[in-house]
Parts: C-alpha cells; sequence; structure tokens
C-alpha cells in the first residue's frame, strides 16, 4: 500500500488508471486520497510517472518492447503483474486481479475518451462483472456503473441521466424521470434511454426485470 493513501476501511475501492483522455487534477486528487491501493495499465505509466502519481501495481501485456524493470526504482516499492493473455484486455485482467486480490469494489478512470473503440469496450465490459466487482468508471463528465435490477438514488432536479443498455434490457420501470418508462425494454442501437433527468429533487427509482442496463450520471 502506498504510504500517501489514507484508508477510512478495509471495503474503499481500489483505482485504476488506464489509457484514455486524462481526467482533472481535482477528480484524480479525490479518488487518490481513498484509494487503498492503485493500479496503472502498462500503457498509461509513462503519463502518470510524468505527474508524479505513486502507484501500487503495475500491470499489462508489456508488448512492444515495453520494460516495466524501468519503472521499479521509480515507483518503489512496485508489484509487476505481467498478464500477457491476449482473450481480454489490460483492463479486464485489472478486474481479474482485483477480484484475486478480494476488493470488492473499484473506480476507474482515463477509461474513456481518445480511441472511440476502447472508450466503447471499457465500458460495455463492466456488465460482465455483475457478479464480482462493483465498477465505476469517471471522467470529468460522466459517472457510469452498472444498475441492479431495484435502484433508488437522491438527485437534484434536472440532473442529467442516461440509460444504456448493453444488449437488450427489459421491464424497465422508472419513477421520478422527466421521461418515465413502464414496463419498457431498451435495445442498445435500437433504443435507449440517453438524454433523460431527474424530474424533480428527490430519489429517482429505476427498476429492471431481465438484462444489463447501465446509468450514466451526467455533468453537463
Amino acid at each position: 500500500m502506498s504510504s500517501h493513501h489514507i484508508v477510512r476501511d478495509d471495503q474503499e475501492p481500489a483505482l485504476i488508471i488506464a489509457n484514455g483522455a486524462a481526467c482533472s487534477k481535482n477528480l484524480m486528487d479525490q479518488l487518490l486520497e481513498w484509494s487503498p491501493l492503485v493500479i496503472v495499465l502498462d500503457s498509461a505509466i509513462q503519463r502518470v510517472v510524468d505527474l508524479g502519481i505513486k502507484v501500487d501495481v503495475l500491470l499489462g501485456d508489456f508488448d512492444r518492447n515495453f520494460d516495466p524493470e524501468a519503472y521499479r526504482e521509480l515507483q518503489y516499492p512496485l508489484e509487476i503483474v505481467h498478464t500477457p493473455d491476449q482473450n481480454k484486455t489490460d483492463l479486464e485482467k485489472a478486474f481479474d486481479y482485483l477480484i484475486n486480490r478480494g476488493f470488492p469494489a473499484v473506480n476507474v478512470i482515463w477509461a474513456t475518451g481518445k480511441r472511440a473503440d476502447h472508450t466503447i469496450t471499457n465500458i460495455t465490459t463492466i456488465v460482465g462483472y455483475r457478479e464480482k466487482l462493483k465498477i465505476v468508471l469517471l471522467d470529468d463528465h460522466s459517472k457510469i456503473f452498472q444498475l441492479p435490477q431495484k435502484f433508488n438514488k437522491w438527485y437534484t432536479a434536472t440532473t442529467p441521466l442516461s440509460l444504456i443498455p448493453v444488449g437488450t434490457a427489459k421491464g424497465i420501470t422508472t419513477r421520478n424521470l422527466k421521461y418515465p418508462l413502464t414496463n419498457e425494454a431498451l435495445t442498445l442501437g435500437y433504443r435507449t434511454g440517453s438524454s433523460n433527468e431527474a424530474l424533480n429533487d428527490g430519489i429517482v427509482t429505476i427498476e429492471h426485470r431481465e438484462g444489463d442496463l447501465l446509468l450514466m450520471e451526467c455533468f453537463d
């Protein structure tokens, strides 16, 4: 565990730094303050070092003549995890690492922006881990996470909220959204619940009967 991390309890989320668009220093500092473990994917390590961030784990397939040992002293003590499996992305392998370590939750930054294919893959990948790890993707404009079958949260009126199915999600019913749904289905590529918003200050309820449904809280 890095010496600068302040940990409130063992349930605090770990932090993964991927290699998409950078987020603000303010958001990064907030997450670093409470993260008991920080993992950086190999493609992002030099950017992280340049920002003066201390990490705990360097993980990746280390292809393209990447030399992880070059960072061991700079980031000491550093755990180097070589994950050569090409059937999974480095982000998926970082999720697997955390599951094996017994972490219940993780925040992920730098996972959106830059290449569109990476952004789409990173967002949709999280549904495969719904039973094993609570995953939240964050950037300066949004917070993305998978919904349980019944979800309740207090929002301020007009807060932008987008419902994004991965595949088809059925039996969706909402309360306190401007554009309500009643036992309806959403299918990625055909009909989504993008650009909805909280109707009034108060609890928003979103229920769905089957399928995978993501919520994107937007900060316009």
